[in-house]
């Protein structure tokens, strides 16, 4: 938790992205549909364009401060909000100025302007509001928790992207894959987003991963499948720790693209006593120092396989398996 020196605005911040366009150069805007936007995921997917070779988008956004910015006597003067969309990837940081929709009013608009260069592959949208506190301008006395996500790349507005699953088969395929070709997966967490390599040469595999319904192969290929989501989230975590940026103060950061979202949603079972970024410094530190990176082992296997939901599978499949067992011996 943060503390500043200064009075604080309460309440909470809304952001919206209401309308997208993007243009190429010489080419008329094309304003991308509702489609695009999400406002369950808060999530934009600029990869719907249709237009060729775009290099601008606009994003127009609103944001709904609270009540107490616009009440008279209050501890700021000079309030302004403003729209912030930032990359790590890139280290871009781009800002507009939003105007009020009316005079006093709690609902402020207008447009934020994106470069597709500046932008490798996921950017966060964010909104600060700012004002001059005790004589002091420039203080942020409130900001939003729920940001945007802003996707240049996918035609699918989600917040937490899937892994990709490749069927291959590792014998003949992939130089990279053939060493491996008496395993039944390979999981490669090194790219912009990880995959699952399935190896169609493991013997029985296809037709076990085909198998569906309350049938043994059906009920065997539910825990298969949650076995390997397991080593997914496995990898997938010690990709992202493994990976960090750190601060100058030493202090880890957490990742904007899925290794940040890995991150945050598997460290509360790794550590589940302390806050997210005390179980990062943790983390971190026990990778980094000379012990505890082994402890810590069991926690990580465990929090993959709840998140996998093993338990439930294999619970699922005994139990699945013993009524099969039971109607044999009956006939």
């Amino acid at each position: 938790m943060k503390v500043y020196p200064y009075k604080r605005l309460p309440g909470t911040v809304v952001l919206r992205v209401d309308a997208v366009t993007v243009r190429a150069p010489g080419e008329p805007p094309e304003q991308l549909d509702a489609r695009a936007r999400s406002v369950v995921e808060r999530a934009v997917a600029l990869g719907q364009a249709e237009t060729v070779g775009w290099d601008t988008a606009k994003l127009t956004v609103s944001v709904t401060v609270p009540s107490g910015a616009t009440e008279a006597g209050g501890p700021w003067t000079d309030l302004a909000v403003v729209a912030v969309l930032a990359e790590r990837a890139t280290n871009t940081r781009v800002t507009a100025l939003l105007e009020p929709t009316e005079e006093g009013g709690r609902e402020w608009r207008g447009d934020l302007s994106v470069l597709r260069a500046d932008v490798y592959d996921r950017a966060t949208l964010s909104a600060q509001v700012v004002a001059t506190v005790e004589g002091m301008p420039g203080r942020t006395v409130a900001e939003t928790t729920d940001d945007w996500i802003i996707d240049v790349r996918s035609d699918d507005a989600v917040r937490e992207r899937q892994f990709d699953i490749r069927e291959v088969g590792f014998r003949t395929g992939p130089s990279a894959l053939r060493p491996f070709a008496d395993v039944p997966w390979k999981v490669s967490a090194s790219g912009r987003l990880p995959v699952v390599h399935i190896n169609t040469d493991f013997e029985g595999m296809t037709g076990l991963l085909a198998a569906e319904g309350r049938t043994p192969a059906g009920l065997v290929n539910e825990l298969l499948v949650s076995q390997m989501a397991a080593d997914v989230w496995t990898a997938v975590f010690h990709a992202a720790v493994g990976d960090l940026e750190i601060e100058e103060d030493g202090s880890p950061m957490f990742p904007h693209d899925w290794r940040g979202e890995v991150l945050r949603e598997m460290l509360p079972d790794v550590l589940p006593n302390l806050s997210l970024e005390d179980a990062l410094r943790t983390v971190h530190r026990r990778r980094t120092g000379a012990t505890g990176w082994t402890e810590l082992q069991p926690n990580i296997h465990a929090a993959a396989a709840r998140r996998a939901e093993v338990p439930k599978a294999l619970a699922t499949t005994l139990l699945g398996l013993d009524r099969f067992n039971r109607k044999d011996a009956e006939a």
